[in-house]
């Protein structure tokens, strides 16, 4: 059999970075303190989480961090928590399935809420659509009814599903290299000439890539400027 060497694709040429002239340091005020913790978990040298089966999905954030840093309103892991969906009032959903050391110390409004709070929320945000939302547009399968985060946790704590693949897919739409959310966050701290952890730039957004166990690191933030 003849080997075919493929062609080495053209140097592409890039214009300058956009201009970015931010202060020495971001406000006190305005100062995230970072659920980012690279204690926990096997990471690379960039602080993500590495799960050998799966080399493309490389969250920044363990479930824990993500409940306990202020998620989801703090309802996620109440069967009627927020509005109800078009499948049913309940969804089967509970915070005993998992290690008590994820919630160990923290009232249950912070993750069995009936109501959404926005300031349970790190960012003092509503973030995300609603159960209602979620199945009509079809992107709760059956085994994770509460979606992507109840399957995230499930994902790290070893099972693995005909779904995991898809539903890496759609972390790597809003996270990964190319994710739309994580780009456009960055879009506006470049455009607003602020420091990548100034909590005031795009509270929701941020807000919205933790339901997605990602937070914005400096260099991560550097490395997708060059992207932008």
């Amino acid at each position: 059999m003849t080997e075919v060497l493929a062609r080495a694709p053209a140097a592409v040429e890039r214009g300058p970075l956009p201009d970015y002239d931010p202060p020495a340091e971001t406000p006190a005020a305005a100062r995230i303190q970072p659920a980012f913790d690279t204690s926990e978990g096997q990471r690379d040298s960039q602080g993500r989480l590495v799960f050998g089966d799966h080399p493309e999905f490389r969250p920044n954030l363990t479930p824990k961090q993500v409940i306990r840093a202020g998620s989801f309103g703090g309802i996620y892991f109440n069967p009627v928590g927020g509005k109800p969906g078009i499948l049913g009032k309940r969804v089967e959903v509970s915070h005993e399935e998992f290690p008590a050391d994820w919630f160990a110390g923290l009232p249950k409004k912070q993750y069995a809420a009936r109501i959404y709070t926005f300031s349970t929320n790190k960012y003092g945000v509503k973030a995300g659509q609603d159960q209602a939302f979620w199945e009509d547009k079809g992107w709760i399968d059956k085994q994770d009814p509460r979606g992507w985060f109840q399957w995230y946790c499930r994902f790290y704590q070893g099972r693995r599903s005909a779904d995991d693949a898809r539903q890496i897919s759609r972390w790597k739409g809003v996270v990964g290299d190319k994710g739309r959310w994580v780009r456009a966050l960055c879009n506006k701290i470049v455009a607003t000439n602020k420091r990548w952890n100034d909590a005031s730039v795009s509270p929701v957004i941020r807000q919205t890539l933790l339901h997605w166990a990602f937070e914005l690191t400096e260099d991560e933030f550097d490395r997708m400027r060059r992207q932008l």
